[in-house]
């Protein structure tokens, strides 16, 4: 399975993306650190601290924002994932970068880079930023019935969002995204979840917008 998915993945070449400095707090990366068996490759998430500020318990991948001192996005995912869960970078090899996706903050672009790491590793989760670190199996991600829905609401209206539920992990949104999106291209996984449409996020940030608040 991780040698298919290498394989695949040579279709997206390793790019080290320079941002302009004025788009600082607009690009973002986060590291899809890939580990384990290579017939049974796990993903490492994490679960952000309830304190933050911004999805708060949400499960992620090791990122961040980037900083002006980053040579480039893929130095910024490898520094993130040393600050939040204490990865070394040295240990970490790059394989690919995956195409820059949007989160639910639409003016925020977020590069995923993919990473092979061997384990067993000593990982720590920094508590000011990640309430939990753990790992999940790929092919718990290839089972479609696995997946559900969850309605979310705005205080602006109702949106449907899919989600995979692992031990009390709820993983959705932006990470599950990437990692079906991922599946999709290297094991030709067919997981076709649906989404919210872009019309129906448009028409609740609207609603939001006239009551000077933010979705």
């Amino acid at each position: 399975m991780l040698e298919t998915i290498k394989h695949r993945l040579k279709n997206f070449p390793l790019e080290r993306y320079q941002p302009d400095p004025q788009e600082r707090g607009s690009s973002a990366a986060v590291l899809v650190a890939l580990h384990g068996d290579v017939s049974d490759p796990h993903v490492i998430l994490t679960q952000r601290a309830l304190h933050l500020n911004n999805h708060a318990g949400e499960v992620a991948f090791p990122g961040g924002m980037w900083d002006s001192g980053d040579s480039d996005l893929l130095e910024t995912a490898l520094r993130e994932a040393h600050e939040e869960i204490g990865l070394l970078p040295h240990l970490v090899e790059p394989i690919a970068t995956l195409p820059i996706a949007t989160p639910r903050r639409r003016d925020l672009n977020v590069t995923p880079f993919v990473g092979l790491v061997d384990m067993p590793l000593q990982l720590t989760a920094d508590p000011s930023e990640i309430g939990a670190l753990f790992d999940v199996p790929l092919k718990m991600f290839m089972d479609t019935s696995r997946y559900d829905y969850f309605e979310m609401d705005t205080g602006y209206g109702g949106l449907r969002f899919p989600f995979l539920a692992y031990k009390h992990y709820k993983i959705w949104g932006f990470t599950l995204k990437v990692l079906t999106d991922m599946l999709n291209a290297t094991l030709d996984a067919d997981i076709d979840l649906d989404y919210p449409s872009d019309e129906r996020i448009a028409e609740l940030r609207e609603k939001a917008a006239t009551n000077n608040s933010t979705l």
